[in-house]
């Protein structure tokens, strides 16, 4: 490729991401002062994404936290037509082939739907462990979902997303008597790639690990929260 063409597709690339980047530093902002938790979910297709937020639904709302989904998807509403019928507030994202959500994509589907601010947003991404991993939404922190289907593999074949994920969920655990997956190994490269990072088993069918997954949930809520109360008070 000829060096001007090369300097080319570097501009361009990096206009892309830092009107990405703005966009996201104005929802973050957005989310600041409305007290939002805001999630990044990101996860292969198949590793239950959408499953994982039915169960986590049902389980929240009890407590009396409101929460609201955007699903993110290349074609079809199907997941979000899951989430809408528990009752919860979702809008379907479709990229139309493009293998990842940016910022734009989503204060664009902000603008569209009547929401008021819930305590908790959950932005279920395109399934990839690549692509989704280098776009900021604004969000809070990203949540890695692995499931034991997978192998155990997929933290070093797939560091980057595992290295910036505030929490991996590894999913379907009811499955482990019966696929090939160590879980402490799992653990151990996800420490060697993110120190600082949690990793939570659990079960969406049997429901194992989701209170520890809830509780975390609302120990960063209430953290976010205190934080913005604090910066008010001190204004």
């Amino acid at each position: 490729m000829p060096e001007n063409r090369k300097g080319q597709l570097l501009d361009v690339r990096q206009k892309i991401l830092a009107a990405n980047q703005a966009a996201a530093e104005q929802l973050r902002a957005d989310w600041g002062e409305s007290g939002t938790l805001t999630l990044n979910l990101i996860a292969s297709p198949g590793a239950g994404k959408t499953t994982l937020l039915e169960a986590s639904l049902a389980r929240l709302r009890p407590l009396g936290y409101q929460a609201a989904v955007l699903v993110g998807d290349i074609a079809t509403e199907r997941d979000a037509e899951r989430i809408r019928a528990l009752g919860i507030r979702a809008h379907q994202i479709l990229t139309g082939g493009s293998c990842h959500l940016d910022a734009r994509l989503v204060q664009q589907a902000l603008a569209k739907v009547a929401w008021l601010h819930p305590d908790i947003l959950f932005i279920e991404n395109v399934g990839n462990l690549i692509c989704p991993t280098s776009y900021d939404l604004g969000e809070d922190f990203k949540v890695a979902l692995l499931s034991v289907t997978e192998g155990d593999d997929k933290p070093f074949k797939y560091p980057a997303i595992f290295a910036r994920a505030a929490v991996t969920l590894i999913t379907k655990c009811d499955l482990l008597p019966h696929v090939d997956f160590d879980v402490e190994t799992v653990l151990q490269r996800i420490s060697t790639l993110n120190s600082s990072g949690r990793v939570l088993t659990c079960s969406a069918r049997t429901g194992e690990g989701l209170q520890d997954w809830t509780q975390f949930l609302e120990q960063r809520l209430a953290s976010k929260r205190k934080g913005s109360n604090s910066v008010e008070q001190g204004a």
